[in-house]
């Protein structure tokens, strides 16, 4: 049906409206606590939705409806192995912050294991969030431009401007409030999307299971038991029962125990329980949001009666949604989707852009100052500069990519995989093991980064085992080493 006036009228009130909103909401910010953590204030279920927006990227929004259309629900192990993660977070991680009045999350391995370690791990985190995000940000720009008409560089500055403007002015209040709305949103317009494939389908929800298990087959099937023929075949095989609850759980136990971007959040609520709260909340959205997405790319599959993705003239399954979206959808709700979609982009691009500027702020720029404190009115103007510093970055870093290919998109990837699993061992260094210290979370992180280097480029193990593997080399390295320092220590002594 194409894109009307309308449709971009309701994409620019949206757009208009979250800025301005986003500003004023946030009020007044007197230090940069107010700025990067809300006061420690922030009503937990507020977070609690607010990291749901934050980690749904438009990636998500388009590639999960995609991945049933083209197979089945398997990836929901790995949302399984997310709630359990986000738990463990909620019991080991969460008290041990809130013990500290830390300010972020690399706060607690500065405290734990000296300062030197939490400039070292800040500065890890924000080489793989800009690479991570920049490239994230030129991803979503790509079903904004098949849906609009928008160019690519027209697209990244949409959502980079208006996104970087309320982040700037309004801190984390204003990023928790927009994100709680554009969660709304995008659900909205997905919700819509599926009402009217229902409603265009003669057998309605019975099309959707009778082509579904049609030919012997079962695309509703979640639990893949298949066990391979031999260990590598494990290994390497996409959403095994065992990989996906596995690596959901260590891939969240990294994400929301030792990620800047989600723990900003966690660490802006009033006491441990209400971040407690707030994250089992997240918990329990997230799995029945990504069944949700993968029920509506079953739904898609019926709508388009079984059709392979190369019969529909597209290249991948992320295509998939956004043709339904420019070529079925009546005038308006084509805007509420394309909304939906910018709203999942900027909930995820305003976290990538705060929890930059707070990391770099609060872990390498407070400590520079020679031990002279800020007042407060210089804490924020310098908050706001990193806010500014960053958003810029990001976007000019997207500005860069030309198309998907090209290999910076592959390394930003492959950077931010390998890092997670050697972070999750080095805090669970500090939490679970006394003896160790600061040379031994150096040796052990280092090793599992370097593992993760051996594994990404010379195997072809599935992404699901990453951070698990690069967390036990970490922690059995890290405590190899400390064994080592208490042998000197004793034939000193």
């Amino acid at each position: 049906m194409g894109f009307t006036p309308l449709d971009y009228a309701i994409v620019g009130v949206y757009l208009v409206g979250v800025t301005v909103i986003g500003s004023l909401i946030a009020g007044k910010q007197k230090t940069s606590r107010d700025y990067f953590l809300g006061g420690k204030e922030m009503a937990w279920w507020s977070v609690g939705f607010s990291i749901v927006a934050s980690e749904t990227s438009t990636l998500t929004f388009i590639s999960i409806p995609g991945l049933a259309y083209k197979s089945d629900m398997h990836f929901l192990q790995l949302a399984f192995g997310y709630f359990i993660g986000r738990l463990l977070v909620s019991v080991v991680f969460i008290p041990a912050y809130y013990k500290g009045d830390l300010e972020t999350a690399y706060d607690f391995l500065g405290k734990r294991f000296g300062m030197s370690l939490r400039k070292f791990t800040s500065s890890v985190f924000i080489i793989t969030r800009v690479l991570a995000s920049g490239v994230r940000l030129f991803a979503t720009a790509i079903p904004v431009h098949l849906i609009t008409g928008f160019d690519y560089a027209t697209s990244i500055l949409i959502i980079g401007i208006f996104t970087l403007m309320y982040t700037y002015l309004g801190g984390l209040k204003a990023v928790v409030a927009m994100d709680v709305v554009q969660m709304f949103i995008y659900i909205s317009g997905a919700v819509a999307s599926m009402v009217i494939i229902l409603n265009h389908l003669p057998g309605g929800w019975g099309d959707v299971v009778r082509f579904a298990t049609a030919g012997g087959g079962d695309k509703f099937e979640i639990f893949n038991s298949n066990w391979g023929t031999d260990i590598m075949s494990f290994l390497t095989a996409p959403y095994t029962l065992v990989g996906g609850l596995l690596g959901g759980t260590f891939l969240t136990m990294a994400s929301h125990g030792t990620d800047q971007l989600l723990v900003q959040r966690l660490l802006g609520c009033k006491t441990k329980w209400d971040s407690q709260r707030a994250l089992m909340l997240d918990a329990t959205v997230i799995v029945l949001q990504f069944a949700f997405f993968l029920i509506l790319g079953l739904c898609l599959y019926a709508f388009y009666g079984g059709m392979s993705v190369q019969q529909l003239g597209l290249k991948s399954s992320d295509e998939i949604f956004p043709k339904f979206i420019i070529e079925n959808l009546p005038t308006g709700i084509a805007g509420l989707v394309v909304a939906g979609v910018l709203a999942s982009a900027m909930g995820t691009l305003s976290s990538s852009i705060s929890s930059l500027a707070s990391s770099t702020y609060l872990d390498l720029f407070k400590f520079t100052k020679r031990g002279k404190a800020l007042d407060q009115k210089s804490e924020v103007r310098w908050s706001r500069i990193f806010t500014l510093f960053w958003g810029a970055m990001l976007v000019g870093g997207a500005m860069l990519f030309t198309d998907t290919k090209n290999p910076v998109v592959e390394l930003g990837l492959k950077i931010a995989s390998f890092t997670y699993g050697g972070l999750l061992g080095t805090f669970f260094l500090g939490l679970l093991f006394k003896r160790t210290n600061q040379r031994d979370a150096y040796i052990g992180f280092t090793a599992g980064l370097l593992a993760m280097v051996a594994v990404l480029y010379y195997t072809n193990i599935d992404f699901t085992w990453h951070t698990f593997i690069g967390c036990v080399v970490t922690i059995i390295v890290g405590n190899i080493s400390s064994l080592f320092s208490s042998t000197r220590v004793s034939d000193t002594a």
